[in-house]
């Protein structure tokens, strides 16, 4: 098939490097975001998608909006069987979506009707879920909410990140995005309407989201770290200063108050409201990223000061 492929960051390059070894499919366009500013000299920088469809010569559409004009003739000129998406971040509007045969086909990191929405992986981690893993649908214009042409499901490890689920679902999931297009093409593959029941959202992940709370209990406080790194990345105030916190572990010890910390000589624990947790790296405002043991030696932490 005529493929229009559209994504942005990284997670969605796996899949349309897999399309593009596909001996079954053409990607003749890339729809990307726009290039954006990055780094300290704030230049402008291509998405990851853009840069990979640059580099095998394949035309880039960076439109501000999906539903403008000009980007709309040029989607018919391309003339796409259909068009594979994969986080490309933008809202598609029906003008948009009508255009190709076999319409916008969504990979989505979730097993829907479960955690529809922008931070999917985020979500199950912080659930607790034990079962996560990718669908591919059709779109429609309710959220998420299109029928299914398949999944492929993902065990979530006890200390998985969202960063490392994430990397193995755009593995997995681009695997299930080109045997979905595989299935469009010879008609073998019939999409299923989502079920009513166990509808749940997702929405995007704030900084403000990012705050740890040690009033919460231990269980729940991993898992919130984990859900938020690496981006947009856990935090927590001491001294009315912002440190942020890479993933900590459930630990025995002594009744703390939550947030109250404890510095040992292997380990620095912090207070919830059920046992302490073990803080891993750590990364004061100004400095680099330590072992929170590190931190603690050259912080002075006197007792009963508390991470809020």
């Amino acid at each position: 098939m005529r493929l229009v492929f559209a994504g942005t960051p990284e997670p969605a390059v796996p899949s349309l490097q897999a399309l593009l070894d596909s001996p079954r499919h053409e990607v003749v366009a890339v729809v990307t975001r726009p290039d954006a500013p990055a780094g300290r000299g704030r230049k402008l920088v291509r998405s990851p998608v853009g840069a990979l469809a640059d580099d095998h010569g394949i035309e880039v559409l960076t439109p501000a909006k999906a539903g403008e004009a000009g980007f709309l003739d040029r989607l018919r000129e391309l003339a796409p069987d259909a068009c594979p998406v994969v986080a490309y971040g933008a809202l598609l509007p029906q003008r948009t979506l009508d255009i190709p045969r076999q319409g916008w086909v969504n990979l989505h990191f979730s097993l829907l009707p479960a955690w529809r929405g922008a931070a999917p992986v985020q979500a199950s981690i912080r659930a607790g879920d034990e079962i996560t893993g990718a669908s591919t649908f059709r779109i429609v214009r309710e959220l998420d909410a299109g029928p299914v042409y398949g999944v492929v499901t993902e065990p979530i490890g006890a200390g998985d990140t969202a960063g490392a689920l994430l990397d193995r679902l755009a593995v997995s999931g681009a695997r299930l995005l080109v045997s979905t297009m595989d299935g469009i093409e010879d008609g073998t593959l019939v999409p299923v309407p989502q079920p009513a029941d166990g509808v749940t959202y997702a929405p995007k992940v704030t900084v403000d989201d990012a705050r740890i709370s040690f009033a919460d209990p231990a269980v729940a406080v991993d898992r919130h770290v984990r859900a938020v790194t690496p981006e947009p990345g856990a935090w927590a105030l001491f001294r009315e200063e912002r440190l942020k916190l890479g993933p900590v572990t459930v630990a025995d010890g002594p009744d703390l108050a939550p947030g109250e910390l404890l510095v040992e000589r292997r380990r620095v624990l912090a207070g919830t409201a059920t046992g302490p947790v073990s803080l891993g790296e750590v990364q004061a405002q100004g400095k680099k990223r330590m072992a929170a043991t590190d931190w603690a030696r050259g912080t002075r932490i006197e007792q009963g000061e508390r991470l809020v």
